[in-house]
């Protein structure tokens, strides 16, 4: 008998092979009293040393297969193990408990896991996932323990898991493993992240499928829906066969259009744009036809490093893009990090509500120096390409005058220095504060454009941290007041003959984007594989049509009211 489990789609696409259970390794932690510190000291040590050399090795291996923001993770790995907070943690425990290496790492490296995994946002959380797969390295080097990765994998496979580390992921060998399922985590997990990078089907959130499968039993992962079909019958895998063709299929009519552009049914045209963490990820923005870059996060520049990233190394980054996408636009945001995005070596004080902290543009105005080498690498890249710069996090308009202040001091000494600045410059805001979407009639005044970053915009309007499982109903992006929004500031845009465009996971999404599309988004910036299907999806539109009803979806009570209407009316 065949059993349906269901997860979170993940990484869209159908695999069907054979289990192979990843186990954790069983690493027993036996506390045993020591009388010579130095030599379990040296015994560390010699475990920290192995676990670095291995994952040197991983990073480059996904630098080269996955981009430079997928090996950013692994730099992060590294930059742990080099942490004195917790190597030397480990070793004045060993000292001066006179405990075993295995149970001074095991007791330091779960402080550090608790006390993040307490934290109520999502980059904390990914950092006590770093630490915890850290650390069982190193433990495992201890204690002797072989783990099997599913780099040893040689025939094909689908791989179910607890959770894939980011170290598993990257391992993928995307001959053999065709597609994953775990027990935990969502669609913005690493190993979910990863798996669309990698373009292999995943259904991450299961509960309970490493439970209820033994090696070798056939599998079939359902990217598309979210569903786990263990031990299917040979009706059921004939069926999966036709749904997988037919999604080869769809994936085939949707590369015909990469070299198109982006009209709906009454030709109405919209720019779709992808988002980017790094120079090595417009590769899939080329592949995928996006006609520019809505967003490229700048902050992958300054993690993963123990010091701030040079004007030089950014001017180079930032010029590679600028270069690579010949003339499309590409909007670069400066520095969103500070509060819930960390940065070691800034020394930022610990706040209790980090989303509502000293961040992004706040932090940017403080700490001057910081900003004004990003400014100046921005500028100097200018000459390179249609760069368009986007200030985030603006909750003010006095913010926003302050940071162009800035941004045009640094161009007058550039240009004074005989340096090559673009005279054809847009500068805008991302707008995700509430208070910047209620006056975006006066900020359309000043700005050259806006992008509407929908993920802080919905939890700020609903009051609802994102992360926190207990309010993830309120995570609601049809929501009508959220929509009512979006209509302002397009609305307010269109008014003084500016842009309005989109950067947030709404922009992508298929139930959003006829109502976007009715409202007079006039870009929508995605995840560069969700291009082509939009494109698709858009070309079968009527813009006219739809924004007839735009006013009645206004006015509706509810979310589920709002996708109820769209699946009814706009497919």
């Amino acid at each position: 008998m065949s059993e349906r489990i269901s997860g979170i789609a993940a990484s869209a696409g159908i695999a069907i092979a054979k289990a192979f259970v990843l186990q954790n390794p069983e690493l027993t932690i036996e506390r045993k009293s020591i009388t010579d510190s130095a030599s379990e000291i040296e015994r560390f040590e010699a475990a920290i040393s192995v676990s670095k050399d291995e994952l040197s090795v991983i990073k480059e291996k996904a630098n080269k297969e996955l981009g430079e923001d997928k090996a950013a993770i692994f730099a992060a790995h590294l930059l742990v193990l080099s942490d004195p907070e917790l190597v030397d943690a480990v070793k004045q425990k060993i000292e001066n408990e006179k405990v075993n290496a295995e149970a001074a790492m095991d007791d330091v490296s779960s402080m550090f896991i608790n006390m993040f995994e307490q934290m109520d946002n999502e980059y904390m959380k990914e950092r006590a996932a770093d630490i915890r797969d850290v650390s069982k390295r190193v433990l495992a080097h201890l204690l002797n323990v072989t783990f099997t990765t599913p780099a040893s994998i040689s025939e094909e496979v689908v791989i179910l898991a607890e959770d894939l580390t980011p170290s598993d992921t990257a391992q993928l060998n995307r001959n053999f493993v065709k597609g994953f399922a775990t027990d935990i985590g969502g669609r913005t997990s690493h190993s979910a992240i990863m798996s669309r990078s990698m373009e292999i089907p995943a259904v991450v959130g299961t509960k309970t499928i490493t439970e209820k499968v033994e090696n070798g039993v056939t599998v079939i992962i359902d990217g598309l829906d979210g569903h786990v079909i263990v031990n299917p019958s040979q009706d059921e895998i004939a069926t999966y066969q036709e749904k997988q063709k037919q999604y080869q299929q769809q994936k085939e009519e949707w590369a015909k259009l990469v070299n198109e552009k982006t009209f709906s049914s009454d030709s109405v045209q919209v720019e779709l744009a992808a988002n980017i963490g790094t120079p090595a990820d417009i590769k899939g923005v080329l592949e995928n036809g996006a006609e520019g870059v809505g967003l490229y996060r700048t902050e992958f520049l300054y993690m993963g490093r123990d010091q701030l990233p040079t004007e030089e190394e950014q001017f180079k980054a930032y010029s590679e893009v600028l270069e690579k996408m010949e003339g499309k636009p590409v909007v670069i945001r400066t520095l969103d990090i500070g509060g819930d995005k960390e940065l070691p070596y800034l020394n930022l004080p610990k706040e209790l509500n980090p989303f509502l902290g000293f961040r992004a543009i706040r932090l940017c105005l403080e700490e001057q120096e910081i900003f004004r080498t990003q400014l100046r690498a921005l500028l100097r890249a200018s000459s390179f390409g249609n760069l368009k710069i986007m200030f985030p996090m603006i909750a003010t308009l006095g913010e926003f005058r302050a940071a162009k202040g800035i941004l045009l001091e640094e161009k007058e000494k550039l240009v004074s220095e005989g340096t090559k600045v673009s005279e054809s410059i847009e500068v805008g805001i991302m707008v995700e504060i509430p208070s910047t979407a209620v006056m975006a009639d006066t900020f359309a005044k000043e700005v050259d454009f806006f992008s509407i970053g929908t993920n802080d915009l919905i939890q700020y309007t609903m009051a609802a941290d994102r992360m926190n499982e207990q309010v993830s109903y309120l995570y609601q992006p049809y929501n009508p007041a959220i929509l009512r929004l979006v209509k302002m500031v397009i609305d307010a845009a269109h008014k003084e003959g500016k842009w309005a465009g989109m950067c947030g996971e709404m922009a992508g999404d298929p139930i959003a984007i006829p109502i976007l599309l009715g409202l007079g988004l006039d870009e929508f910036s995605m995840s560069a594989t969700s291009v082509l299907p939009a494109r698709s999806q858009i070309l079968g539109l009527s813009k006219e049509k739809i924004s007839a009803h735009i006013d009645h979806i206004l006015q509706m009570d509810t979310m589920e009211d709002v996708i109820k209407f769209a699946e009814e009316n706009f497919k």
